[in-house]
This record gives structure tokens, sequence and C-alpha cells, in this order.
């Protein structure tokens, strides 16, 4: 149950975070294209590489399993928005912006790959340093 209460409490702070980027990157950049979700899609995918580096079961770090789980199944699930920009995608495509819809799903797939790969060999570089030194 325990487990369970963390991953709430990730999915929470995760979620309030979420809508506070957005909307901030939605206030500077506009709403005609969804920069505030792919944004986040791009910082989460960052955060949970550089997370699953630092706190696999080789890293040099111990993490237990239910801060992994408070920072990966509810931290960065409730911060990505994948339904989001599966929504925001389908309405470019019902009003005919093929090129942004295409746009929007060759930037958030390419940046967050990119971005998930950076923050693993961040954060295997970090486990992989001696603590201390």
């Amino acid at each position: 149950m325990l487990t369970y209460f963390w991953i709430a409490v990730g999915s929470a702070l995760g979620g309030m975070a979420r809508y506070a980027c957005s909307r901030a990157v939605a206030l500077r950049y506009g709403e005609t294209f969804p920069w505030g979700t792919l944004t986040v899609n791009v910082v989460g995918s960052i955060v949970i590489g550089f997370i699953a580096a630092i706190s696999a079961p080789e890293s040099r770090l111990l993490v237990s399993p239910n801060a992994r789980n408070f920072l990966m199944v509810g931290l960065c699930g409730g911060f990505t928005t994948f339904s989001s920009f599966s929504l925001q995608t389908l309405e470019l495509i019902r009003n005919r912006d093929f090129g942004e819809a295409f746009g929007n799903i060759l930037l958030s797939v390419a940046a967050c790959m990119a971005a998930v790969a950076i923050g693993y060999i961040a954060g295997t570089a970090m486990g992989n340093a001696r603590i201390g030194q």
C-alpha cells in the first residue's frame, strides 16, 4: 500500500509541475503549436532517463524501490503528457494542419528519444563517478 501512496504523491506533484511548465511555455510562445506539451515531454524524458541510470541495480547509488517508483512512475508519469500530445496532434489533423501534426510527431519523438538518452548518459556518468571525489 505504501508504494501506491508514494506513486500517488509523485503523480500529484508531477501533474502540478506539468501544468505550471506547460502554461508558462504556452503563455510565452502561444498555443498554435503545442510547445508546452513538447517541452514537458522532453524535460520529463531527460529526468526519467537520468533517474533510470542513477537508480539502476548496477549503479553505485542505492535507491529504494519506493523512491524509484515515486520518481519514475509518479513524478515523471504525472509530469509527461503523452495523452495530451496525442489529443493535440489529433486536433491538428482534424483542423487539416497536417504539416504541424507531422512536425509535432517528429519533434516529440526525436526530441524525447534524444532527451532520454542524454538523461541516461548523464545518470550513468554520475553513477560511475566515485562518490565524494
